[in-house]
């Protein structure tokens, strides 16, 4: 008898369960979104801000450096890239450790004509050394954009 009464009470509990969570469409069919319009204006700002710093910092890219040594001795390498630096001031230098050779590379250029006329001088300086100019992810500044237009 118990068994009888919980599946009726079933039957009947089920469906009312389920048509109460079925919502009417006329009375939810839209919604009303009300946006400040400082958010606007935050972005907008923020974008500008973006593009500014876009133009302005380094970017890595895809060019060319000159490698100036490949040794295992890293007092060698090191003592490559100071005199390096102290000759070439303008150039950025890099000491590059790939198992189990150092690297030492000089200088960020898009083209390998730009790396050239470089490679010729450091070339002066070790006429033993094998100076290569390598393909690299450089670090690229942009020239400054004029925005008074």
């Amino acid at each position: 008898m118990k068994a009888i009464l919980i599946i009726i009470s079933i039957f009947i509990i089920c469906p009312i369960i389920v048509k109460s969570q079925v919502s009417n469409s006329d009375t939810f069919s839209s919604v009303i979104v009300n946006k400040d319009p400082r958010f606007d204006e935050m972005a907008a700002k923020q974008a500008e801000i973006n593009k500014k710093s876009l133009r302005s910092g380094p970017r890595r890219v895809s060019g060319f450096r000159i490698q100036a040594a490949n040794t295992q001795n890293r007092d060698e390498a090191n003592a490559v890239k100071a005199e390096l630096l102290s000759r070439f001031p303008n150039e950025k230098s890099y000491l590059l450790y790939q198992a189990p050779n150092f690297r030492v590379r000089i200088g960020n250029f898009l083209t390998q004509r730009e790396a050239l006329q470089l490679r010729k001088m450091i070339s002066a300086l070790y006429p033993k050394k094998g100076i290569y100019i390598v393909p690299d992810i450089i670090e690229y500044t942009p020239p400054p954009e004029d925005d008074s237009q």
